[in-house]
C-alpha cells in the first residue's frame, strides 16, 4: 500500500521564507555600499589656514617745499551792497599782496564766500531785529617758495586780510618718499614673519595677502588773529613725515 504523499501549496509558510530571503540579499546589495564606512580624507597642509598675519610700518623724515596759507576777509555794514563792495576791495588787497610775494595767480582758490545777517536780540519779548550784514571770503594760497612765506603772510594781512585760519606745509611730491617708507614697511613685516615662522619651526612658502595704508602727516601752524607789524612774521616749518603701514599674509609650511 502506498504512504500518502504531502502536497506543499504555493501560497504556504515555505514559499514566504524563501521569497523573504531572496529580498533581503536585494537590499543588502543596494544598502551594502551606504553602509560601508568611508576613510578620513586628510587635510591639504596648503590650505589658507596655514598663514602668519603680521604689519610693519615705514616712517620717511624729511623737510616740506610747500605750504598753503589760508586767509581771508569778514567786514560787517547796515546793506547788503555795502558789506559786498567792502569785502570786494579788502580781497583784491589780499590778492595782490600775495601775487606781489610771488604767489602764481593759477596758485590762490576762494574757499569762502558768504554773507550773512546780523540780528539784535537785545530786546526782551521782542523778535530778533536785522541791523546789519556780515560777508566773508577766504582764499588759500600755495606758497611755492618758503622763503617768502613770511612776505605773504604780512603782505596779505596788510593789505586787507582780517582773518588768517592757518598754513600747512607739506611735501610737493611725496612719491619718492612713499616708495623708501613703504619698502621699509615691507622689510620690518618680513622680519617679523621670519621670526615667528623659525620659533613655531615652519617655513614661509609665499604670500596671501597685503594690504596697505598711507598717512601724510603735514603740520598745521595756526595764528589768532595776526596783523602785520614792523617785524616780518616768523614761520617755521620743521619737519614733515610721510608714514606707511601695511599689513601682509604669509603662506607656512
Amino acid at each position: 500500500m502506498t504512504a500518502p504523499r504531502t502536497i506543499i501549496a504555493a501560497g504556504s509558510r515555505p514559499g514566504w521564507l524563501a521569497a523573504g530571503l531572496v529580498a533581503g540579499l536585494a537590499l543588502a546589495v543596494v544598502l551594502g555600499p551606504a553602509l560601508a564606512p568611508r576613510a578620513a580624507r586628510a587635510q591639504d597642509p596648503t590650505e589658507p589656514d596655514r598663514t602668519i598675519s603680521v604689519a610693519g610700518t615705514g616712517t620717511v623724515t624729511l623737510a616740506p617745499d610747500i605750504a598753503d596759507l589760508h586767509v581771508g576777509v569778514v567786514v560787517q555794514r547796515a546793506k547788503v551792497r555795502d558789506a559786498r563792495d567792502a569785502a570786494a576791495v579788502a580781497m583784491a588787497g589780499v590778492v595782490a599782496a600775495l601775487r606781489s610775494a610771488g604767489v602764481a595767480e593759477k596758485d590762490i582758490r576762494t574757499t569762502t564766500l558768504s554773507l550773512s545777517p546780523i540780528y539784535d536780540s537785545s530786546t526782551p519779548g521782542a523778535a530778533p531785529k536785522i541791523t546789519g550784514y556780515e560777508m566773508r571770503n577766504g582764499v588759500v594760497a600755495t606758497v611755492r617758495d618758503l622763503e617768502r612765506l613770511a612776505d605773504a603772510v604780512d603782505g596779505a594781512l596788510a593789505g586787507g586780510g582780517s582773518t588768517l585760519d592757518g598754513v600747512t606745509f607739506r611735501v610737493d611730491d611725496p612719491t619718492v618718499a612713499e616708495a623708501q617708507a613703504r619698502t621699509q614697511a615691507m622689510d620690518q613685516a618680513r622680519a617679523k614673519a621670519d621670526a615667528l615662522a623659525r620659533a613655531a619651526g615652519v617655513t614661509i612658502v609665499g604670500v596671501a595677502s597685503i594690504s596697505e595704508q598711507s598717512s601724510p602727516a603735514p603740520w598745521p601752524v595756526a595764528y589768532e588773529g595776526a596783523r602785520a607789524a614792523d617785524v616780518a612774521t616768523p614761520i617755521l616749518p620743521g619737519t614733515s613725515e610721510i608714514s606707511v603701514s601695511v599689513s601682509v599674509v604669509y603662506l607656512i609650511g
